[in-house]
């Protein structure tokens, strides 16, 4: 048995590479979609191993693979970088915690990251839904769900008290997306794991979600002519132009944007902005003849209503949750995950990501496709009666549902609490995959379960017109981490986030506070490009 064998507990656990990384480096990182920053490397030790190497009930080998980077002048902390997507990817163990590039290994924290139990360029099988095959291992469900997240924590925290002599002082995570379900999950399953949690954007529902991403497609693609209702749904793109998402914003802006105290392109105050005064809006700019330019279809306007009304089963029933109108939704994060880029180039992340996911990892038992026009075609013959169900079932071998191997939506974080855990969860008022009403939804159940206390423990962040993680019109660049570190270090605990907008908004370097759920940023005097002109108000 070698050595990683017998420090870990685990028969097949090996160390693949240790490598000395002896002098500091600047590389060149992506940050965001077509923006590099660079980033600092400090000197530090790097480490990938992996873990629970296994045959696949689907004959493929999987193993749990982790990446961890220990820092010479450690700072006695760790920090867990949550995945995306589908993971299988290790990720870069860096721990990005700014929009400017820095990262939680500068910082001296060690850092790990992990790829969930899967890895892409080996387990993907084009005959089973490609990148997302693995949801036809229950095993490799389960660990993308969440069995993989303890076990590496677990694995790592062993590795740096063997590296440092000391077990870390402070342990954080931090994640979106899927990372954000990552971040929940811990809180919820394993909560003696960290002092300190980021789960922004949370897919805690991501069961539920993708049978929302499937009412998306059926949705908008009921504004094509029938003959293309048929194939990979390629003409997604052309159910909105960007002239038309335009007016849709225009008309919620109308609607809301003065309900803060100030006219500033931004919907400031989210709950006042009711379905009845945008549509009452929109109507203004709802065509009475043919299709302009000037306005949108009544159809056009039924497909978004129903698509933010969310899914619902025959009767009625929500099976997800329904949405803001989305103030971001004329910038390209908000429509390629609906129907794709504008110029038709980039297929709807809904269906390609949503619907393959749906059907291989959150349904059961899996259901097989080979490619996108499947995928498309599985969606668009989704029923709402018959399939949502199968998001909750077992199947032999699935003993377990996706429901409870991926969905972590649950109000209960007593033993979260009890630890003296932190939480902090930033979502996008626009995000167009997961809804923020819904994370609202669960605080409130949160509140309730504690009798009024959700907020001594746990806050949630609105971020006006931002769209998935980040981008939309709004102020996106926060420093969610080192609010969290303050509030588990020194008891500060956050009213706000400080926001900034970003280059690629329509006013870059604008700040606003970003409010605790339920407070919202009310303008009192002053600059209006300032965010020391707000206040945090009911």
């Amino acid at each position: 048995m070698s050595k990683a064998n017998k420090v870990l507990g685990d028969p097949t656990a090996t160390i693949e590479t240790a490598t000395w990384h002896g002098q500091p480096e600047i590389l060149q990182k992506q940050v965001a979609p077509g923006l590099s920053a660079p980033i600092s490397v400090t000197q530090h030790c790097e480490i990938i191993g992996r873990l629970e190497q296994r045959k696949g009930l689907n004959g493929q080998t999987y193993a749990v693979r982790y990446h961890l980077r220990l820092p010479t002048q450690w700072n006695g902390k760790f920090f867990f970088q949550g995945g995306g997507g589908s993971n299988g990817e290790l990720g870069d163990a860096m721990g990005r915690v700014g929009s400017d590039g820095s990262n939680a290994l500068g910082l001296g924290y060690a850092v790990v990251s992990q790829d969930s139990g899967h890895d892409n360029a080996i387990n993907s099988d084009p005959a089973f839904n490609g990148a997302v095959a693995f949801g036809f291992d229950p095993r490799a469900r389960r660990n993308y769900g969440h069995t993989s997240l303890k076990l590496v924590a677990d694995t790592a925290k062993t590795l740096i008290a063997g590296y440092y002599g000391r077990k870390p002082q402070y342990s954080y995570f931090v994640g979106c997306s899927k990372g954000g379900q990552e971040g929940i999950t811990f809180a919820l399953f394993y909560p003696d794991e960290f002092d300190g949690i980021v789960a922004a954007a949370p897919g805690f529902a991501l069961p539920r979600a993708a049978v929302a991403e499937a009412w998306d497609v059926q949705n908008f693609a009921a504004l094509l002519p029938a003959s293309e209702h048929s194939g990979d749904l390629s003409g997604l793109y052309k159910t909105f132009s960007a002239a038309d998402f335009d007016l849709v914003r225009s008309a919620i802006l109308g609607a809301c944007d003065k309900d803060d105290g100030l006219v500033d392109g931004m919907v400031g105050d989210i709950y006042k902005c009711t379905d009845e005064k945008v549509l009452h809006q929109l109507s203004q700019v709802t065509c009475s003849g043919e299709k302009t330019a000037a306005c949108v279809t009544p159809s056009q306007v039924t497909a978004l209503t129903r698509v933010l009304t969310g899914a619902k089963s025959g009767s009625g029933r929500s099976l997800y949750a329904s949405w803001f109108w989305p103030s971001g939704i004329a910038g390209d994060a908000w429509r390629m995950w609906k129907i794709g880029s504008a110029d038709g180039r980039v297929p709807p992340l809904n269906v390609v990501l949503g619907g393959s996911s749906l059907a291989a990892v959150f349904t059961t038992p899996p259901t097989a496709l080979a490619d996108t026009a499947a995928i498309a075609q599985y969606q668009m013959h989704f029923d709402f009666d018959r399939d949502a169900p199968r998001i909750y079932s077992v199947s032999a071998p699935f003993l377990t549902s996706a429901w409870h191997d991926v969905g972590s939506r649950s109000p209960d974080l007593s033993a979260f609490r009890a630890h003296g855990g932190r939480l902090i969860v930033p979502h996008g008022e626009s995000d167009p995959v997961f809804s923020l009403k819904d994370t609202l939804a669960w605080f409130d159940e949160v509140d309730a379960e504690t009798h009024g206390r959700a907020a001594t423990f746990v806050r949630v962040f609105p971020v006006p017109g931002m769209c998935h993680c980040g981008g939309g019109q709004a102020t996106d660049n926060y420093d969610a981490f080192g609010a969290l570190v303050a509030w588990v270090e020194k008891g500060a605990a956050p009213a706000s986030l400080f926001g900034t907008a970003g280059p690629g908004s329509p006013w870059p370097g604008r700040q606003r506070p970003i409010c605790a759920y339920p407070k919202v940023a009310r303008y009192i005097s002053g600059n209006t490009e300032a965010a020391s002109s707000f206040e945090c108000r009911a």
